[in-house]
């Protein structure tokens, strides 16, 4: 496995997910913001990114990729070339042509329908992508939750009337809730301002944290609420707490089309401006607020779906026993992370609470024909055969 783990955090590092998400090889930081992900890292990620994937497919929304570097007359038809100059990297070419690097898309998506979309009959569309974004955040710091680069899901609807865009807003965010859900998240869904995207109030969707940078609101009994910003309620009436924002939906309305002049033909030849909707799952943030709400003093403890291997095998002098049962669980589509180095017990296990895979098997002379099956978020062991373990590895 490249790296190998580490016993000791990375100096300076406070957010627990720095702390875990390095000293368990996931991933490398090159400068404050930019991180590499390394093998275990990418895993995690490509998981979650395939749950959202399937979750935003389910509503018929369509996959594709758009560029990274954008040109500056784009931006200056929404006028975000100066309103987000403080979060945008701005550059100049050889040629002294004026550059940005991608901090979302609407310009970008809005320009791209102004050539293809023309007819209501066009409309409504939804569209996504998965690709990295690029922030000029004034403090990067909190591991890889703040990233002055960093992967995103976000998506685009387009509409011919207000109507529409709510009816999909709530497309997407039921399909937010599934993806979240599925991914073992506790998720409580908070409104919040548009920041430098809309006037408008948007959604965000929160995991409770003691280490959130996010002060939120949330009525007694219910999963809803509101972030600290725009929160106007009586405190006898909402619950406090912190959380990390993973998620959030914006319900843009006709600026950007007005603005960059999108406009289609209704049914009675009458030219209307694009109703417009933005989504936005930030992936590698999502890998570092669950370590935020998925650790204990030992290490991570990876939710099932989000977990980089199924499985961590583990041999103490019993190599033979340990390789037949190493090809059992690939035989039967076991994703298994095998460590057969020559290390004591304890050094083994260690790394084993650390990386946070959802179950510990251990080979050795004293189980014989058996395996020793313990679970990350349990103390106790059992020994189990290896059909049983395969049984239980496998089942939905």
């Amino acid at each position: 496995m490249f790296p190998k783990t580490k016993r000791e955090a990375p100096k300076g590092a406070e957010a627990v997910n720095h702390k875990l998400l390095v000293r368990g090889g996931f991933i490398d930081q090159l400068a404050a913001g930019s991180w590499t992900l390394l093998p275990l890292g990418w895993r995690v990620v490509s998981k979650i990114t395939q749950i959202v994937r399937e979750e935003m497919d389910a509503i018929g929304c369509q996959e594709m990729l758009m560029p990274l570097l954008h040109p500056r007359e784009v931006w200056d038809q929404t006028g975000r070339w100066d309103s987000a100059k403080e979060v945008m990297y701005q550059l100049k070419d050889t040629r002294e042509r004026e550059w940005a690097l991608s901090f979302t898309h609407e310009e970008i998506v809005m320009d791209l329908m102004k050539k293809h979309v023309s007819s209501y009959k066009d409309l409504p569309l939804a569209v996504y992508h998965f690709s990295t974004k690029f922030r000029n955040e004034p403090r990067a710091t909190g591991g890889i939750l703040r990233g002055r680069e960093f992967l995103m899901k976000d998506a685009y609807s387009m509409h011919l009337t207000e109507e529409d865009l709510m009816v999909w807003y709530e497309k997407f965010k039921q399909a937010y809730l599934k993806a979240f859900k599925r991914m073992g998240f506790d998720i409580y869904v908070t409104e919040a301002s548009g920041g430098v995207f809309t006037e408008k109030h948007t959604h965000e969707f929160q995991v409770l944290a003691e280490s959130g940078e996010d002060t939120i609101y949330i009525k007694k009994g219910s999963r809803e609420g509101y972030n600290k910003e725009v929160f106007e309620g009586k405190k006898e009436d909402y619950e406090e707490h912190k959380s990390i924002e993973v998620g959030n939906i914006f319900p843009l309305g006709t600026m950007y089309s007005e603005k960059m002049n999108a406009l289609v033909t209704d049914k009675e030849g009458k030219k209307r401006v694009i109703w417009f909707g933005s989504y936005g799952i930030g992936t590698t943030r999502v890998m570092g607020a669950a370590v935020e709400a998925f650790h204990d003093a030992k290490g991570i403890i990876w939710p099932k779906a989000i977990a980089p291997y199924q499985a961590h095998l583990i041999t103490l002098n019993a190599q033979p026993a340990a390789l037949k049962i190493y090809d059992q669980l690939e035989k039967a589509g076991v994703e298994v992370l095998w460590d057969e180095t020559e290390r004591g017990a304890g050094e083994k296990f260690a790394d084993a609470d650390l990386l946070g895979i959802p179950v510990r098997l251990v080979v050795s002379e004293k189980t014989g024909d058996k395996i020793e099956w313990k679970e990350r978020a349990e103390e106790k062991t059992e020994l189990v055969s290896v059909e049983e373990a395969i049984e239980r590895l496998t089942s939905v």
